[in-house]
């Protein structure tokens, strides 16, 4: 589920470490990225299959405040002390999520070095080749600047048109009437 909000949101390591569960509308099927990059907020889209992965993963997984919980030094031998219990931030690690994604690629048979920002690239890339207007992207990234998705251009293959007049796209409107 970690990478597939990776990728199928576009998220930074850190906003997917810190989605809670009152973050995910299944209904709108929309996440709330909230204070991701610039102390912003926005809203990504919910893929239907990732709104199905994510109810089976909350169902077994019972989370509490965060989507992906972590484990605090000690916790996993069975140590309760209380200075770890009230200083223990319960969100997935950024190690957590760079490991998650290693293994993820070492089980598919991926040579290729992949990082976790490579997944946020290729939903940029992959929109971008599916027709998505470079504004909408830049909102959905949540860039402050144009400049920053513009990016993402040079790396998408885009199918280019053959450059024409308007005045021939006039004229043949005006024929069909």
């Amino acid at each position: 589920m970690l990478i597939g909000l990776l990728y199928g949101c576009g998220l930074r390591c850190m906003e997917v470490r810190s989605v809670r569960l009152q973050d995910l509308d299944f209904d709108r099927e929309q996440l709330k990225v909230v204070q991701g990059k610039g102390k912003k907020d926005r809203y990504v889209p919910l893929s239907k299959h990732l709104i199905r992965g994510l109810k089976t993963y909350i169902e077994a997984e019972k989370p509490k405040t965060y989507l992906f919980n972590g484990q605090p030094k000690g916790r996993a031998g069975g140590d309760t002390s209380s200075s770890l219990s009230t200083c223990f931030d319960s969100r997935y690690s950024q190690r957590g999520v760079q490991w998650a994604v290693k293994q993820a690629c070492k089980s598919a048979g991926i040579t290729k070095e992949v990082y976790v920002h490579t997944l946020r690239h290729t939903f940029a890339t992959h929109l971008l080749e599916d027709g998505l207007d470079i504004i909408t992207l830049k909102n959905l990234l949540g860039h402050e600047q144009i400049e920053t998705t513009m990016e993402y251009l040079h790396i998408a293959q885009l199918d280019t048109i053959k450059a024409f007049s308007p005045l021939d796209t006039l004229f043949e409107k005006c024929s069909r009437k």
